[in-house]
């Protein structure tokens, strides 16, 4: 049974990435449309720029705080050069437009950082809490946590401010927000902001605990994707259930079976879910959040 454990923590972990990377992704397609195939690289640039800021001496809590601002600057400057001179062509051109950003982030990352893998301290020391014969690493209460906090501010801007009820106006009828005040462009600028700042604070939270390279985002963001799927394209809450689903799905299928299954796992999952049930098994919420 402790072995059961330990690979519950493992998945749940890994789940919350995968939420929080479907939660960047659901945030940018309920308003657009578009599928960002970038979504990983934002996650890999928070990591990056919190290994490096901590590296120059930076407090923690400032570099967090500055390599989550900075992606976000990176998520505006995505939208407004790649995507709004795109924005009325079809959702094929603007999913290609993403796709080539990703190669290009990927670049400048192996340009800027090298090839070789980084990681950064723990946020709370490396001694592991021990349950029992369960050992967890700190770092996993940093990683849960985050996702419980941004899960509830997500629910709070989507529910409780103006800004985000016009996002959710503009997800729901862009035409009709339009014709009624709503800045539609601002908006959807909005959103990618929100969803790079979020994959850069995932990105944060998990490089004291693996290696983070150039193209770590890749994979992460396919995660985040089938994640996303899994509650349906169009649930922010579905997103994140999913992720913690696949996660834990993962974990026990790699422990359980093989771990050479692992990744084999979500994809078989992913073409099982859109075969059976294309709208999500776990929408939840619908649009809402």
């Amino acid at each position: 049974m402790s072995a059961v454990w330990q690979m519950i923590i493992s998945g749940v972990t890994s789940g919350s990435i995968y939420a929080l990377v479907g939660l960047g992704l659901g945030i940018i397609y309920n308003v657009s449309k578009v599928i960002n195939l970038a979504q990983g690289e934002f996650l890999t640039w928070g990591a990056l720029l919190l290994i490096s800021l901590t590296g120059w001496g930076l407090p923690l809590g400032a570099a967090i705080a500055l390599a989550v601002i900075m992606t976000a600057g990176i998520g505006i400057i995505f939208e407004r050069l790649a995507i709004r001179p795109a924005w009325k062509s079809s959702t094929t051109v603007l999913l290609i437009a993403t796709l080539a950003v990703s190669i290009v982030f990927k670049g400048i990352a192996m340009i800027g950082w090298g090839k070789d893998p980084l990681s950064a301290p723990s946020f709370s020391g490396e001694e592991p809490v021990r349950v029992g014969q369960t050992v967890i690493a700190t770092q996993v209460f940093w990683v849960v946590g985050v996702l419980i906090l941004i899960a509830a501010l997500s629910w709070y801007f989507f529910n409780r401010t103006l800004a985000g009820k016009a996002i959710l106006a503009v997800s729901e009828n862009r035409d009709a927000a339009a014709l009624v005040g709503i800045d539609v462009r601002l908006s959807v600028l909005t959103a990618f902001a929100l969803s790079a700042a979020v994959g850069a604070l995932a990105g944060a939270v998990i490089a004291p605990i693996t290696f983070v390279t150039y193209d770590s985002g890749t994979m992460i963001g396919l995660k985040g994707f089938i994640a996303l799927t899994l509650g349906g394209m169009g649930s922010i809450w579905g997103g994140i259930i999913g992720g913690v689903l696949l996660g834990l799905v993962e974990a026990l299928g790699a422990g359980l079976i093989s771990a050479q299954y692992k990744d084999l796992i979500a994809f078989v999952l992913l073409i099982i879910v859109l075969y059976a049930k294309p709208a999500g098994i776990l929408s939840v919420s619908g649009k809402r959040v």
